[in-house]
């Protein structure tokens, strides 16, 4: 059973999204905050597999309860999808950079909602395919330069999958580039997110980033 905390200041749309995740077999909203500290309190308490963030609550915002949670050592198991308003939101990079696994608009359609929960949950990152573009190419604007010891830990081939998954492609769509099988590319995947210390996929993201292994603009 996937366990979910919601994180939103608004009473009626934490009503819906647990109406909507409730209804699912394999998921179970287990908390409900309405801003930031509670949302670090009950991610301490109940260790859900997913938090649902929205980045704009009063108090601790989402962007410094997403931090706090994710550099939590006995959190590590702990996932959170930023939920944002807008289709691009300038918080959404920073988001990614201090632990977020993935990011929605609140007006995902529903399917897309309980499939990015599953996703994350699986351990994987989740980037809302209507903005994933506009704020890659933000982040890219903003990132600082990653440590070229990191980089110097990857091989040549590892750092070509880094430089595809954060230019936004699947495993299998490396898979189609690299001409290798599904299997071999997530393989390199995961090779290389041990190697960097990466929580998940998103973050792959920000270090691709961060190391200049991708450029605005070079998205396919």
């Amino acid at each position: 059973m996937i366990k979910v905390v919601l994180a939103d200041d608004q009473a009626l749309v934490r009503a819906g999204f647990r109406a909507l995740l409730d209804s699912e077999p394999d998921i179970e909203v287990v908390g409900e905050a309405g801003d930031g500290a509670h949302a670090v309190r009950l991610a301490g308490q109940l260790r859900p597999d997913v938090v649902l963030m929205d980045i704009r609550m009063p108090g601790l915002d989402g962007l410094a309860a997403t931090k706090q949670i994710a550099s939590d050592p006995l959190l590590q198991g702990v996932r959170i999808i930023v939920l944002t308003t807008f289709e691009l939101d300038e918080y959404v990079a920073e988001a990614l950079r201090v632990g977020a696994a993935g990011f929605l608009v609140k007006n995902t359609d529903p399917e897309e909602l309980i499939r990015g929960v599953r996703v994350v949950a699986a351990g994987e990152g989740l980037l809302s395919p209507s903005v994933t573009r506009r704020v890659i190419e933000q982040f890219a604007r903003t990132a600082t330069p990653a440590e070229p010891r990191r980089l110097a830990d990857l091989t040549d081939r590892e750092r070509e999958v880094v430089s595809l998954v954060g230019a936004g492609l699947s495993n299998d769509e490396i898979a189609a580039r690299l001409v290798v099988s599904p299997a071999t590319a997530k393989t390199h995947v995961s090779r290389a997110m041990v190697k960097l210390g990466a929580r998940d996929r998103a973050q792959l993201v920000v270090f691709a980033y961060e190391a200049g292994l991708v450029r605005p603009g070079w998205l396919p």
